[in-house]
């Protein structure tokens, strides 16, 4: 028996961290992918083919995830391979993708009640927004403790499409999302914190009104560095995109120190610019131009 099953990554548009604490956030399928293929065998144990997570924290993160679907009694005996196209730990999705995959490649695809579950013992204090998104790729409206809203008409009209978007990744935070969502939540009643919260709330509200996507960027990307998960390298990378007429923000956890995972930039020709820092963008951005719009 082989089961072949696949979960896409995110991009947050709007509403990072501020989420969590029930402001609302629009999030967007990714056009990166991860594959999961199950395979069967009279060996009695799990064998994980996985080359880019071994040596690596992923492996008993994986470990757990297939342990909590033996539960309801998955087999358990077989080959594993991971294919993987979705950057780790950098903001698009990859810890709730890759529960959603092995899920449905181990329990079958209607198995949403189960993975939610799984999703909630490996990832605690997740706000669902990654989920959602991820398990019914399609754009959604969320508001946490509320079903999702599917933005089906077109993510168009939401976004100036004439605005050319980019993914750049500007390295591995040194902390988990896990570890920055705690951070930022023993924070959450400090003035500053409480009202960067407020703002990027309220950019949500900006963006379902059609306001410009470029000012909204540029409030939502200050409040993120009040909430301090933006790196002083993303900083100054960001400064430049704006001093040259764009706009850019990070999607997902970002970090406090080390990497601030992938930037959304609204921007032309951010390739030479990503490179004189160390960055690179991602190959995707034709694709992505599939999602939010050509």
């Amino acid at each position: 028996m082989k089961l072949t099953a696949s979960a896409c990554g995110k991009i947050i548009v709007s509403g990072e961290y501020a989420v969590v604490f029930g402001y609302p956030g629009i999030s967007v399928p990714a056009p990166l992918t991860l594959q999961a293929t199950f395979e069967q065998t009279n060996i009695h144990s799990m064998k994980i083919l996985w080359p880019e997570a071994e040596g690596t924290l992923w492996i008993p993160y994986l470990r757990k995830i297939i342990d909590l679907c033996i539960e309801p009694g998955a087999p358990y005996a077989g080959t594993l391979t991971i294919e993987n196209t979705i950057p780790l730990q950098k903001g698009m999705g990859s810890s709730t993708a890759l529960v959603i995959a092995i899920s449905r490649a181990l329990l079958g695809s209607n198995c949403k009640e189960q993975a939610l579950s799984i999703e909630d013992r490996v990832n605690p204090g997740h706000s669902g927004l990654d989920f959602e998104v991820i398990w019914n790729k399609k754009p959604i409206l969320f508001r946490k403790g509320k079903p999702p809203e599917f933005l089906d008409t077109s993510i168009n009209q939401l976004i100036d499409t004439s605005h050319n978007f980019s993914l750049i990744d500007t390295g591995k935070p040194d902390q988990t999302t896990a570890e920055l969502v705690a951070w930022v939540a023993a924070r959450q009643h400090e003035p500053g914190v409480a009202a960067a919260l407020q703002t990027i709330g309220h950019c949500t509200e900006r963006l379902l009104k059609g306001e410009d996507i470029k000012e909204i960027f540029k409030a939502h990307h200050r409040a993120q560095v009040t909430l301090g998960i933006v790196p002083s390298h993303v900083q100054n990378f960001i400064a430049e995109i704006e001093e040259s007429g764009g706009a850019a923000k990070v999607i997902g956890a970002g970090g406090r120190s080390g990497g601030g995972g992938i930037v959304l930039a609204l921007a032309k020709n951010t390739s030479t610019l990503a490179a004189s820092y160390g960055y690179r963008c991602l190959n995707a951005q034709h694709r992505l131009h599939q999602v939010l719009g050509e």
